[in-house]
């Protein structure tokens, strides 16, 4: 089920971030999250195990009982406290009835959905048999088909331990074997579990307080207590407390147990009374309960109840064997008395084999019977109580049964009406899960195409004059008292656009405008606009920086070695182009709504382009402020005097050559 998936995400993002689990799940192929009652292939939960085995560095070991551990609190969290905690009295009550949670949940869930089990029913659920030692250890024994599964198991039985028995408790692999005990190969592993009282600070020192007292009351306690007393006391202590603790006591410690202290009342175990004969008839008894049978050693039917007698004709033949009419569904084990007596604590699911049912019956699903067994040495008879397995309405409808079919005392009455609501109820949780896991992907989807929509504005607008305009703010213009700003344009494009075709043209211009733009984000320049094959960037704006006109040359030196890349259309040579750079003061705002540019306005704007145009090919034109502004910088500039500037007379103009200490690759942003 989807929980167990959830249950291991929910782990790896608490304990190891968000990244770490998406990096897992993107190893192992899957989804980012699961429906809860959605049925999901094993493969899925292995891959997510081994892939966080590799990422983690873990042992597999260590990550599945780390997994137990955690499963065990995600269950308790989700709802499941109160029905753990009222499993047993203690830790082997609680082992022993996990089995039996397993089956009511599937039961109630149309499939298993357990604190124990991984996986659905018709799966082949692990299941679980606990013997007592006489050393007041436990032998816990685990079947299962899914191998390397079983150290989840310590996972999760000691943190059950330890906090609904307050006990710490050791569990080690004593015996793993494949065997056929079971219907089908199983992983049959035998974990020893020992276990050791946890005291709190409290109450160790209260112990070691009283020890005294108990001490100097010892004499005083053992004349108030006659032979027989004590006997009895032993005795239901070593009854009671031989799965308690493997810790071997003296009678007083034994005593000191049972007795109340200050009131030295003994606190005597329950003795049950039975009466000389068993006061029911043996109609009453089988139309009281209808769906029990009795049989013997050899499997023949000694009795059966009413119900199941209307249903199975063939059980009114006294001494028939239960094996020709019934196959035993769970636990899968082969249909013999000794698999029964040894896996009596499990709950039994038998099946009505469907050629040995009435012609009435053949066409409708087979009955299945679930109830528990119970051995009766003096007759040496298997006593089967049950009642009809059955989940809802339809299910009885389907086998042409009837609640009154039914004993008013079983609860399965209460069970169908009450599950067919529970199933509405599921369906439509289901529903809400499938809706809100479509919003979320749609949501998902909704933010990429936010980011992607915000990356498209932020090229063309500066990022916080983006936001201002999002939020429906004005922008006003800035004033920037110094920036570089670069023009640049392709030598005789004039004449390639003439002699090519319109496509030749757009190819060439994307091909080198790609080139100049991943050097922006290399100088961290910004990029005012492109006109036809002009290319404008700026320094120092929209944010001020003391370096932009360093930024600014190794920007265009950058330009001039990536303009050899691009081939020129006409000739097939590199293209040449002219770049021309002027530092000064400009005013920079949003002009228009429609289609809003950032741009820059000055004489700052002008000189630059004035640069640009009465540049050479393939040479960097600085004006005598750009010069000044790189003249300590560590670059390589050459004097090219005065020349005559359009709308500007007379100028002292330099070229930059290159960069002294940054290498090509640099310049480049290669690595």
């Amino acid at each position: 089920y989807g929980f167990i998936n959830t249950c291991l995400k929910s782990l790896v993002v608490e304990k190891y971030g968000e990244e770490t689990w998406e990096k897992l799940r993107l190893q192992a192929g899957v989804q980012d999250s699961f429906l809860t009652f959605e049925v999901y292939k094993d493969e899925i939960t292995m891959q997510l195990v081994d892939k966080a085995c590799k990422i983690l560095g873990v042992p597999a070991d260590m990550v599945l009982r780390e997994f137990g551990e955690y499963f065990f609190e995600f269950c308790k969290r989700s709802g499941y406290d109160h029905m753990l905690r009222t499993l047993g009295g203690d830790l082997y009550e609680f082992i022993e009835n996990l089995d039996a949670l397993h089956s009511y949940l599937s039961l109630s869930y149309q499939a298993s959905f357990a604190f124990v089990c991984f996986f659905p029913q018709e799966m082949n659920a692990p299941s679980f048999r606990v013997e007592k030692n006489e050393d007041g250890s436990m032998h816990l024994h685990y079947y299962s088909d899914r191998r390397g599964l079983c150290h989840i198991v310590p996972g999760i039985i000691g943190a059950a331990a330890l906090d609904f028995f307050n006990i710490e408790i050791s569990m080690e692999i004593v015996n793993q074997t494949e065997e056929e005990e079971r219907t089908g190969k199983k992983e049959h592993i035998v974990f020893l579990v020992t276990q050791n009282p946890v005291f709190s600070y409290k109450e160790r020192s209260e112990f070691s307080c009283s020890s005294q007292y108990l001490a100097d009351s010892e004499k005083q306690i053992e004349k108030q207590l006659n032979k027989e007393d004590l006997e009895k006391a032993k005795n239901t202590i070593r009854d009671r407390g031989s799965s308690i603790c493997p810790v071997k006591k003296s009678h007083w410690k034994t005593i000191r147990g049972i007795i109340t202290l200050g009131k030295g009342k003994l606190l005597r175990g329950f003795d049950p009374v039975y009466p000389k004969s068993l006061w029911i008839d043996t109609k009453t008894f089988c139309n009281g309960l209808p769906f029990h049978m009795v049989f013997d050693k050899e499997l023949r039917v000694k009795q059966a109840g009413v119900s199941i007698q209307k249903i199975v004709p063939g059980l009114q033949t006294t001494g028939i064997c239960l094996d020709h009419y019934f196959s035993i569904v769970h636990p899968e084990v082969p249909f013999t008395i000794s698999c029964i007596q040894k896996f009596i604590n499990s709950q039994f699911v038998f099946q009505t084999r469907r050629e040995m049912m009435p012609e009435s019956w053949k066409q409708r699903p087979m009955l299945e019977l679930r109830g528990q067994m119970i051995w009766m040495e003096s007759l040496q008879c298997m006593l089967y109580l049950c009642s009809p397995l059955l989940r809802t309405l339809h299910e009885l409808e389907e086998r042409q049964m009837h609640i009154a079919d039914i004993a008013p005392h079983d609860v399965t009455r209460d069970l169908i009406l009450l599950n067919q609501q529970r199933l509405a109820e599921m369906e439509l949780s289901n529903q809400l899960e499938r809706k809100k896991e479509e919003l979320r992907i749609l949501s998902k989807h909704l933010e990429e195409e936010k980011k992607k929509t915000e990356a498209l504005l932020y090229a063309m607008l500066p990022q916080h004059v983006a936001n201002q305009l999002k939020e429906g703010k004005r922008v006003e213009a800035g004033e920037f008292k110094e920036c570089t700003i670069l023009f640049s344009d392709v030598v005789t494009f004039t004449n390639i656009c003439a002699q090519c075709e319109p496509i030749q043209i757009v190819l060439m211009l994307n091909s080198m405008y790609l080139r100049f733009d991943r050097l922006t984000t290399v100088h961290d320049v910004y990029k005012v606009e492109t006109i036809g094959d002009a290319y404008m960037v700026v320094g120092g704006v929209p944010v001020p920086v003391p370096t932009h006109a360093e930024r600014v040359a190794n920007f265009a030196l950058g330009m001039i070695i990536a303009a050899k890349g691009v081939q020129n259309p006409v000739s097939g040579n590199p293209i040449q182009i002219r770049v021309g750079i002027h530092t000064g003061p400009v005013l920079a705002g949003v002009v228009g709504e429609k289609m809003p540019r950032y741009c820059l306005f000055g004489d700052t704007v002008n000189i630059a382009s004035r640069m640009e145009s009465h540049g050479v090919p393939s040479k960097i034109h600085l004006s005598s402020s750009a010069y000044q502004c790189l003249k300590y910088k560590n670059f390589e500039m050459t004097e090219r005097g005065e020349i005559e500037v359009k709308g500007k007379g007379k100028m002292h103009t330099y070229f930059l050559i290159r960069n002294k200490t940054a290498t090509e690759n640099e310049i480049m942003g290669r690595p």
